[in-house]
């Protein structure tokens, strides 16, 4: 059905994926439709996967139109671009607000760590496309992993910056221990996942490890 807004000085034709009337206080702006365009590529990943997914199963999840769709995406690809980045974003933040920066260092880690395996439990359909679909992508694909590397660095600075920690012997790692850190909790969780396994199960090896890579590190000796 189409639903016709009349302005001062033009006339807008809204589509609706049902047949129900819109009326213009209840038009969703551009930021609503493309959040609602995110949610349904979510969602058609959940029923069918990325692969299999269609720009149609994401409207049709969306209850807007293809006209909408292409309005703010290029291409489905883009849309689920788009959606990892914000998954991304949101992932970022539940673990730093997760983090009790008063607590012992070493709870501050299991603090992280369980935070980051909670966020990826929450929604696995999400996380196995990251995993499986994500690689195939090409040079989006590789601007995306870098965007993911680049935003937990800058978590894992932060946290470790703070006088508490810094008074218990802990400093901001080495950027080369910390993609190594990174990319090793990555492979664990993703081989978890491909295997079948429970991810909550890697918790407490993924603390231990954590742990010894970021706890406190003796001082060289001076030179003599």
């Amino acid at each position: 059905m189409q639903a016709r807004i009349t302005g001062r000085d033009s006339l807008t034709t809204v589509t609706t994926a049902r047949d129900e009337v819109v009326s213009p206080e209840n038009v969703p702006v551009p930021a609503e439709f493309r959040l609602r365009l995110l949610e349904g590529m979510a969602a058609a990943i959940r029923e069918c996967g990325f692969r299999d997914s269609t720009v149609a199963d994401v409207v049709r999840h969306a209850r807007t139109s293809r006209r909408t769709f292409y309005e703010h995406f290029e291409s489905k690809q883009a849309c689920f671009i788009a959606l990892l980045q914000q998954a991304n974003t949101a992932m970022v933040r539940q673990i730093a607000a997760a983090v009790d920066r008063r607590a012992p260092w070493h709870a501050q880690v299991r603090q992280a760590i369980e935070a980051w395996i909670a966020v990826a439990q929450s929604d696995l359909a999400i996380t196995l496309s990251w995993i499986r679909d994500l690689p195939s992508l090409g040079s989006d694909a590789r601007h995306l992993q870098r965007e993911w590397l680049e935003a937990f660095i800058v978590l894992i600075k932060d946290l470790t910056d703070t006088p508490e920690l810094r008074a218990a012997g802990v400093a901001p790692p080495p950027r080369q221990l910390m993609i190594m850190l990174l990319g090793g909790l990555r492979e664990l969780i993703a081989t978890t996942v491909e295997d079948g396994g429970d991810i909550g199960d890697i918790t407490e090896v993924a603390v231990q490890v954590t742990q010894a890579m970021l706890g406190p590190r003796s001082l060289p000796a001076p030179a003599r």
